[in-house]
């Protein structure tokens, strides 16, 4: 059972709280709600995870006219949360999912909005974030994913060029690939500063009025289908007319029955291969995102030059609060590999840095916004599945507007549903 616009606006009134007319709050107007002027009233909403999915919808709300709280156990960009990488993709190539489409139109959307991101973060000395690589796929032949891809891309209107051998071997001459059949050429994806872009909607939501706590936050006070408030280890509890989880790999550790088996925690591995001194071939903006058979990555960015990004292969899941975050050298090989087949001149390189998270992916891959079915006024966000950083700015604005009643896509609910089906023992999904 949801709680509508009508009801939000009678519970919340008690505190204060009076959402203005029509959909929403324009930013320019919300901004003027400064931290500086914040009270000790309850919030209205509780947002459970600093991430991208909860940061996100925490700003979006707070845009509403919401008065919104998030807490995290480590904080906003902290080293264990999914988002808390040096960088993630920006593509909309998504013929591979059976959602394709509509995350396709997302993706395009998501560039759109990291775009205007830097050009409002400019104003507010911000640092950059989205970096327009562009994305290059190679492979020996087509596929039934680069077919899809291309009917997605044709029929939203998305850019892309489709290049010969020839054309590859002369746009970037560094680039090996034996046999090489296909290329499939994005102009407009890129590459996102994910901890850094964490760190600044952290600090826009919060020179915007929100407020973020650090603890571990579990259910607290309930009766019948209500969660009055939420507990926070080692802090006052914290109560809200609705509650958001958006807590990633650890929502099965939060809800272990209902989501124990809904979600399928991976663990990912990121190196940072050292680019040569005065070699720019292997840097933006000389070098697209590419994705390899095994393997996806990108050039190194300005302005710290972290590496060359190679992302192929993990291991077995852990708990996200011990899990070790380096990676053993035995996990180094397979990524060496991928330099000597396609980028020789790298072969041989150090690593700078290494990075390995855990993430989220659901019974059928797609996104997971749905109320908890044992609370009406608690929601569950998550299954990111691996894609979700880049839909940051469109997943937390299509959220809000869900959870405040003003959704604009309602053909959208159905395929966010949190899905009957769960994970078998081998990993696989099961009927329920």
């Amino acid at each position: 059972m949801t709680i509508d616009r009508r009801r939000f606006i009678k519970t919340t009134a008690a505190a204060g709280f009076a959402l203005g007319a029509g959909t929403g709050t324009a930013p320019a107007a919300a901004s003027r709600r400064s931290a500086a002027v914040q009270t000790n009233r309850s919030p209205d909403v509780v947002v459970v995870g600093a991430g991208s999915f909860g940061l996100w919808t925490a700003l979006n709300l707070q845009r509403l006219g919401a008065r919104v709280t998030v807490v995290d156990a480590y904080g906003a960009g902290n080293s264990r949360q999914t988002s808390g990488g040096e960088t993630r993709g920006v593509r909309t190539s998504y013929g591979d999912r059976p959602h394709g489409r509509h995350w396709t139109r997302w993706a395009g959307d998501a560039i759109r909005k990291w775009t205007e991101w830097d050009e409002m973060g400019s104003e507010r000395l911000l640092p950059r974030v989205f970096f327009n690589t562009g994305d290059l796929i190679l492979r020996e032949e087509t596929s039934q994913y680069i077919e899809d891809t291309r009917a997605h891309w044709d029929a939203l209107g998305t850019p892309y060029e489709m290049l010969t051998p020839d054309e590859v071997a002369y746009r970037w001459p560094w680039i090996r690939f034996e046999n090489l059949g296909v290329a499939v050429h994005e102009p407009a994806a890129g590459v996102v500063r994910a901890r850094r872009a964490i760190e600044s909607v952290a600090r826009v939501f919060e020179e915007e009025g929100g407020t973020i706590r650090i603890g571990r936050a579990s259910l607290g006070d309930r009766s019948g289908a209500t969660l009055h408030s939420v507990a926070v280890e080692g802090g006052d509890p914290l109560s809200g007319a609705i509650t958001i989880f958006a807590c990633g790999p650890w929502l099965p550790k939060v809800f272990p029955e209902l989501m124990g088996n809904r979600l399928r925690i991976s663990m990912g591995h990121v190196f940072y291969f050292a680019v040569p001194p005065g070699d720019t071939r292997f840097s933006f903006p000389n070098m697209p995102s590419y994705g390899v058979p095994g393997c996806t990555g990108w050039p190194a960015l300005p302005a710290d030059h972290r590496g060359f990004r190679v992302r192929t292969g993990g291991r077995p899941p852990e708990d996200p609060d011990n899990s070790d975050r380096w990676i053993p050298t035995e996990y180094h090989e397979r990524p060496r590999q991928i330099l000597d087949l396609y980028f020789p001149d790298l072969a041989g390189a150090p690593i700078n840095e290494t990075r390995a998270c855990h993430y989220e992916s659901s019974v059928d891959r797609n996104f997971i916004v749905d109320h908890h079915p044992d609370f009406e006024n608690v929601w569950l966000i998550g299954g990111g599945s691996s894609e979700g950083f880049k839909f940051g700015p469109v997943l937390g604005e299509y959220i809000a507007g869900r959870v405040m009643d003003v959704d604009d896509e309602p053909e959208l609910v159905d395929g966010f549903r949190l899905n009957e089906e769960e994970f078998g023992a081998s990993g696989r999904s099961r009927p329920e």
